[in-house]
C-alpha cells in the first residue's frame, strides 16, 4: 500500500509538477483543543515505505516518521487554529484558513497542492482535492503525520494544565469519560463552545 502512495504523487510529477505539497488537517472532530494543519513538500526521490494515513499508524510509528519527514522534506509548515477561532469561524472555515496559512508559510512555491478532501478557496496555487487523500498520497499522508504528532503534543501539555479531562488519553475527542468530565467540571478554556451544545444531554 505505501508504494502506491508514492506512485500516486509520482503520477502528478510526470504531468510536469516538479514540486508537490500535501496538505491535511488533524483535530477536526474533537470537543477540545485546536485543529492543526500540516503542509509538506517532499523531494521526488523521497520514499519511506512505512508512511501511511496517520490514523492507521501507532503512536511510536508516527513519532519516528515525523522525524524522518522533517529531516528529508523540502519544506514543511504547521499551523494551529485555536478553539476560539473555530467557534468564531466554524470548523470548516477555520480549517480552510489554516490550510491557506500553512501553504503561504512554505518557503517553496509548489507547482501543485494535493489537499485531503477539500478545495481551498481564495488560493492562487493549482490544487487537486483528493478524497481520503491521507490514504492515497505520500505527501498528504506525510502532512497528516506531522500534524497529528504536533497536535498530540499540544494536548499532552493541556493535560498537565487540566488533568481532570485526561486530554493525554483521548486528545479532546468525545469519549464517554470526556463527556462525563464535562458534565462534572464544566468546560475548560480550550473547549470548543460551538461543539458542546447542552451538556445536560450527556448525563
Amino acid at each position: 500500500m505505501p508504494k502506491e502512495l508514492f506512485d500516486f504523487d509520482e503520477n502528478y510529477r510526470e504531468q510536469g509538477n516538479k514540486i508537490i505539497a500535501g496538505v491535511d488537517e488533524v483535530g477536526r472532530g474533537p470537543l477540545a483543543g485546536p485543529v492543526v494543519i500540516g503542509a509538506v513538500a517532499l523531494p521526488s526521490c523521497f520514499y519511506e515505505k512505512h508512511i501511511n494515513d496517520s490514523k492507521k499508524l501507532k503512536e511510536v510509528q508516527r513519532i519516528k516518521l515525523d522525524a524522518i519527514i522533517r529531516k528529508n522534506c523540502i519544506d514543511f509548515s504547521l499551523v494551529i487554529i485555536s478553539p476560539a477561532e473555530i467557534d468564531r469561524l466554524n470548523i470548516r472555515q477555520a480549517t480552510l484558513k489554516g490550510m491557506r496559512e500553512a501553504l503561504n508559510n512554505l518557503l517553496v512555491k509548489p507547482d501543485l497542492v494535493l489537499v485531503d478532501g477539500e478545495e481551498i478557496s481564495q488560493m492562487p496555487l493549482s490544487q487537486e482535492k483528493i478524497i481520503k487523500g491521507d490514504a492515497k498520497s505520500l505527501s498528504i499522508a506525510s502532512a497528516s503525520i506531522i500534524a497529528k504528532v504536533f497536535r498530540d503534543k499540544i494536548m499532552e501539555l493541556y493535560h498537565k494544565k487540566f488533568p481532570q479531562f485526561a486530554f493525554d488519553q483521548h486528545k479532546g475527542y468525545g469519549t464517554n469519560f470526556h463527556r462525563s468530565a464535562l458534565v462534572k467540571y464544566g468546560p475548560s478554556p480550550i473547549h470548543r463552545q460551538s461543539f458542546l451544545g447542552n451538556l445536560s444531554q450527556w448525563k
